[in-house]
């Protein structure tokens, strides 16, 4: 796989992502360091973690992720210097009080304090990337719809939270910063403000893009290419329902026993478990099928080829799910199929918003 350059950072990344929320909760550390291992041999160069981790979010595995990474590179100390290792820190608490006492903010020094308590638990010296997990303002984010002006309310701002980034860049702790779950406005507003003040740019956003969610073609496609910001795809198979495991027993397939959306009720209130985003997963899934296509080959195929995306950042259980999802890289879509994908969006869009 050739690299990929993230913004204008010096950061340059395999267009595959490993993605790690699931080691702490479903995978376990000895399934985690098989599958880094497994990634690494693979030619896969780019790691993405945070703070919060593992999913879904408990007070007992907050940190667990980052742990289990740490421990790993603790075994192969030769690993860290081949790779780009990325990490966040979580925004507001959204209901988590085991997060900075449920503060409603992200301060300044949040940022530094959780920075610091990231490295120790990864057991390096420097983060490639750091990222904003959420915004500290009021932003439609997880499956919320509208913006309400009514919901905003006195928070850190932009400016302070990118000093904040700078001082960790300059004392060498973080080599680039990135946000994740952003909007245009929040995107073009880091970037505005990082140029007036001389101030890191924000080298990527992480936001989810795939078949049932294409919200960032609704415009933040444009900001980030206009303002030289990559992407990085965050749940191209929507929670397992691209993969057409919740395709065989009708609606009540979320009840089924392979995957998160069946383990864990938390995660049938997202917007991954509406009724509508496991019927548009069929139909999508049908189409590949239609066209001799598994649905995870049509689902990450989709992502991979797109202009918009830097990195897919893929999600896996076990080595062999790792297989799959990296053989996949190469496939490619006829004319005929990326026709036929769009017709389904026009008709039932983004219901996995």
């Amino acid at each position: 796989m050739n690299k990929v350059q993230l913004g204008s950072s010096d950061l340059h990344v395999t267009p595959i992502c490993l993605g790690t929320m699931t080691f702490g909760e479903q995978v376990d550390e000895t399934t985690a360091h098989s599958i880094l291992d497994r990634s690494l041999e693979r030619g896969v160069n780019f790691f993405d973690t945070a703070e919060m981790y593992s999913v879904p979010a408990r007070a007992e595995t907050f940190g667990a992720t980052e742990t289990i990474l740490g421990n790993w590179f603790a075994k192969n100390p030769s690993a860290r210097s081949k790779l780009v290792l990325a990490t966040k820190v979580a925004g507001p608490s959204r209901g988590m009080p085991w997060i900075r006492n449920g503060s409603v903010d992200l301060t300044a020094t949040d940022i530094v304090g959780a920075c610091n308590d990231s490295l120790k638990r990864l057991k390096t010296d420097v983060i490639d990337l750091y990222q904003i997990h959420w915004p500290a303002r009021h932003v439609p984010v997880f499956g919320m719809v509208y913006f309400d002006p009514q919901k905003d309310q006195a928070v850190t701002s932009i400016h302070h939270q990118l000093e904040a980034l700078s001082g960790l860049v300059k004392a060498g702790k973080v080599r680039a910063i990135g946000l994740s779950n952003e909007s245009p406005y929040g995107v073009h507003e880091f970037v505005r403000l990082a140029e007036q003040h001389g101030l890191p740019r924000v080298a990527t956003v992480q936001n989810p893009y795939c078949l049932i969610n294409r919200t960032v073609e609704n415009g933040l496609d444009e900001t980030m290419h206009r303002l030289g910001v990559s992407l990085l795809a965050y749940s191209p198979l929507g929670f397992g329902l691209l993969t057409g495991k919740y395709d065989a027993t009708g609606i009540s397939a979320l009840e089924a026993p392979q995957g998160r959306m069946a383990k864990f009720d938390s995660m049938k209130k997202q917007r991954w478990g509406r009724t509508e985003a496991l019927a548009a997963a069929r139909r999508y899934n049908a189409l590949a099928l239609a066209h001799g296509l598994t649905p995870t080959q049509l689902a990450l195929a989709f992502c991979y080829t797109k202009w918009q995306v830097a990195s897919t950042i893929i999600g896996v259980t076990s080595v062999a799910q790792l297989d799959e999802d990296l053989n996949a890289f190469g496939t490619s879509l006829s004319p005929e199929v990326l026709t036929e994908i769009d017709k389904i969006r026009w008709e039932i869009r983004d219901p996995a918003l």
